[in-house]
């Protein structure tokens, strides 16, 4: 049985939002190019803000925990 990605589980991600090393290591394997994130600004920061604000979807989960979403922008330090 072949196991699906870290990037894809729950060793790959950050408990506080986005990939962890092993995920970002993993999802390089497939191809991608990954990098942490880049809270402290920049065009990567202003880009990635841009796209994920934008998404669909809520912020908090039925339970009140907060989405991978909502994980990812405070990450990157969002407005």
């Amino acid at each position: 049985m072949a196991k699906t990605p870290a990037w894809q589980r729950k060793e790959g991600k950050s408990p506080t939002g986005g990939l962890n090393a092993k995920g970002r290591a993993s999802a390089k394997r497939e191809g991608m190019n990954l990098r942490p994130p880049q809270p402290e600004g920049g065009s990567r920061k202003d880009s990635f803000c841009a796209r994920m604000g934008g998404m669909p979807g809520p912020m908090k989960d039925e339970n009140g925990k907060p989405t991978r979403k909502a994980l990812a922008l405070r990450k990157w330090k969002c407005p």
